[in-house]
């Protein structure tokens, strides 16, 4: 005999509540009262009840899925990222849907398109790019979306990221603190505003102090070129005009440019060379690499992406289309700042978009 499909009727009778009560508990950002929440779930738990997701969707018109495209978990920030997400977003009662895709936009566009099929309540576009007809698409099928560690001239395009252009500024304020005269800049891809905000940061931060970069690599977020960017500019070759420090556009390409430096060349970092990436992944921290790094604030930035992807789901106006979470400098031993050294205060480079389009929030 085939067993009989335990009911939300079921859990609401053994819990001493509504059946209404129960499909807010099991609802995707619902609000009831930790009282009752944790009441119906013990209850739920004890009968074997799972919520019928389907029957919910056809009634309210939501999934309770949101999509994450990614171009690749090879950068440890995504791996960590993606793991918090997944987290943030289960805790406000959605299950998450993850598709991988390469950095092209006409991929991306059938990814996302695969997403708007599956009818997800909304997506979280993370180290991907959009292209202006997947932007139309998405604003026409009015699915939530927003963009996460990928920024976007477009000011209606909601997007959460770190102050990359502040973060690139504080770095070569910091390698000029230890001395050095002639910095180096291996980029993140030069056709992602992440990447070009951040080499914008560091050439103003060079200006302020009346220096010139020594050279700019456009090395595209890979470590393999990171590599081969830091054996021509260092290696033999290169002899007195080698650069003295090097800011590595990523945590990732920082580490593929130490092994270089201190296994194939035989460098002393920080003595002879000092080094700074940007993103302070766990591995950052590690003994083997102990690299200084420039922090995107990873927790917070997720935090605001669920929250933002949340009230627009529900229909609520986010009070910013662009947030900017600062940038902080973490000093460790691959390079030799001043003891006591603190990042100066910078006067703004530009006036601010309008408030209600972006927020500079400060740690």
């Amino acid at each position: 005999m085939a067993r009989q499909r335990v009911t939300s009727h079921d859990v609401a009778k053994l819990a001493g509540v509504s059946q209404p009560t129960v499909s807010r508990v099991f609802a995707p950002n619902s609000r009831v009262s930790a009282r009752l929440h944790d009441r119906v779930k013990d209850a739920a738990s004890r009968l074997g009840y799972r919520p019928n997701t389907l029957a919910r969707s056809l009634t309210t018109g939501r999934s309770g899925v949101i999509g994450i495209v990614l171009a690749g978990l090879s950068n440890p920030f995504y791996a960590d990222a993606l793991e918090k997400l997944s987290a943030a977003l289960q805790a406000q009662g959605y299950r998450t849907l993850v598709f991988f895709s390469a950095n092209h936009a006409a991929e991306v566009d059938g990814v996302v398109e695969d997403l708007i099929d599956h009818q997800v309540d909304g997506i979280v576009l993370a180290s991907v790019s959009i292209s202006n007809t997947l932007t139309e698409r998405l604003k026409t099928s009015d699915l939530p979306f927003v963009l996460f560690n990928r920024g976007q001239i477009d000011a209606s395009i909601p997007s959460i990221t770190a102050q990359n252009t502040l973060g690139g500024r504080i770095a070569a304020h910091a390698l000029a603190a230890c001395g050095h005269r002639r910095i180096a800049h291996f980029s993140g891809w030069q056709q992602s505003l992440n990447g070009q905000e951040r080499q914008a940061g560091f050439l103003q931060g060079l200006a302020d102090l009346g220096l010139q970069p020594h050279s700019l690599t456009d090395c595209a977020y890979r470590p393999q070129q990171a590599a081969e960017a830091a054996r021509h500019v260092f290696g033999p070759t290169a002899a007195e005009r080698a650069p003295d420090a090097v800011f590595v556009g990523n945590d990732n390409m920082a580490f593929a440019v130490l092994d270089v430096l201190r296994y194939e060349l035989g460098i002393d970092v920080p003595g002879d060379v000092s080094v700074i990436g940007f993103d302070d992944v766990p591995a950052a921290a590690s003994p083997a690499y102990a690299l200084t790094t420039v922090r995107q604030p990873t927790n917070r930035m997720v935090a605001a992406t669920v929250s933002t992807l949340c009230a627009m789901i529900d229909g609520t106006q986010p009070l910013h289309t662009h947030i900017e979470i600062e940038s902080t400098l973490i000093q460790r031993g691959s390079a030799r700042l001043p003891k006591g050294w603190t990042v100066p205060l910078f006067a703004p480079l530009a006036p601010d978009l309008p408030s209600q389009e972006r927020a500079k929030i400060d740690a």
